[in-house]
């Protein structure tokens, strides 16, 4: 598995200090590392919440000392479409970071509309079995909760292939252990994300939530 280690001590939390690229992210970080050759200067980074995706944004602003902005949904059109002219005049490239990409995104403004459906588009995917692991493991690690490849497995293979339930299932695991001060283990990872609801409480014995695990993996349940 590969990281991008950040140029600048971002963000606030020392340890939060790399980007995990895997096949589900790749294509947006070759995009988004290769800003020289767009023949528009402008981009669109699209992904879900707790993607990494502002992260990986303010990676692009140090390395090409462009422009970012967040939530861009949420910004005036009129703001939107005088940033790209502006990015396209001074030949300084633009990252609009959004939810999704027209025509998901629904944009008023005809000029803004073609315009953005003229730029580049960088897309994070849903997280790939790589990521999965690799987020479950970094994050745990920085709470510094002892976690097993065993019980990571176990999780990767049973909670919600998202970006938000890996952060979320962290948010529980970590508060629970504070709480009840018990060793952290897959029985103990079973009871409170069922109680949670972040894993069924009749868990399937293989897997509750379509993975592309190695069938040859021994199961944990």
């Amino acid at each position: 598995m590969s990281q991008i280690a950040l140029p600048l001590a971002w963000p606030d939390d020392p340890r939060d200090d790399a980007f995990i690229l895997t096949p589900s992210n790749k294509a947006a970080v070759h995009l988004l590392d290769h800003w020289g050759t767009w023949p528009v200067k402008a981009a669109l980074l699209v992904g879900p919440r707790k993607s990494g995706r502002s992260l990986l944004s303010r990676i692009f602003a140090a390395k090409s000392g462009g422009t970012v902005i967040d939530d861009a949904e949420r910004v005036p059109e009129t703001d939107l479409f005088h940033a790209w002219n502006r990015a396209q005049a001074d030949r300084r490239p633009l990252l609009m970071v959004a939810d999704a990409a027209p025509p998901a995104w629904k944009v008023e403004l005809p000029d803004l509309r073609s315009r953005l459906g003229a730029g580049n588009v960088a897309v994070i995917e849903a997280p790939d079995d790589a990521l999965m692991h690799g987020l479950l493991s970094h994050l745990l690690h920085r709470r510094g909760l002892d976690a097993r490849p065993d019980l990571i497995h176990w999780l990767a293979r049973r909670i919600e292939r998202t970006h938000l339930a890996v952060v979320r299932t962290v948010d529980v695991l970590d508060q629970e252990m504070l709480e009840q001060r018990k060793r952290l283990s897959v029985p103990f990872a079973r009871t409170v994300l069922g109680e949670a609801g972040l894993i069924p409480v009749q868990a399937d014995p293989v897997q509750a939530y379509p993975a592309q695990a190695d069938p040859a993996q021994a199961d944990l349940a």
